[in-house]
């Protein structure tokens, strides 16, 4: 098992003065991951994850129990793409410029979908899967992904 150290970094000059910070976590016990990068087809659906209760209920699935980082980064330097977080019963979705990510810290009990702007603060439910549609017909983009897992 090994230490999975995150972090991120805000650095920006305004004034002549030094803006933002600097913040890492370890995140302990990592003994599997899932790393991939894939080409995204504009004007197509592309699941680049998907998370069951055990890896062999379904082909290529990892454990939503054990999913202990989650990083999509759109490699693209010009397209934007769309991603869906999709969990058991709903979904929600974020659009990612060139070279940002989107992190999630485990896939158990971890997102919920409202069409009302009132968050409930309910029941979280368990990811099933992650989708990635690019904006627009011309863009192929990159998309990265990699997942920590807990043995």
């Amino acid at each position: 098992m090994a230490d999975l150290v995150t972090t991120i970094s805000e650095s920006v000059v305004l004034n002549s003065s030094l803006r933002g910070s600097t913040n890492s976590v370890t995140t302990s016990g990592i003994g599997d991951v899932f790393e991939r990068i894939v080409t995204c087809d504009h004007s197509q659906t592309t699941t680049i994850a998907t998370f069951a209760a055990a890896p062999y209920t379904s082909a290529g699935a990892i454990d939503v129990d054990d999913v202990r980082y989650i990083r999509v980064t759109n490699l693209d330097t010009a397209g934007t793409i769309e991603l869906a977080v999709v969990t058991t019963a709903s979904n929600y979705q974020v659009r990612m410029t060139p070279g940002t990510s989107h992190i999630l810290a485990r896939a158990n009990e971890s997102a919920l979908g409202e069409e009302d702007t009132s968050p409930s603060f309910g029941t979280m439910e368990n990811l099933a899967s992650l989708q990635v549609r690019p904006d627009g017909t011309s863009y192929n983009p990159r998309v990265e992904i990699f997942v920590g897992v807990a043995e």
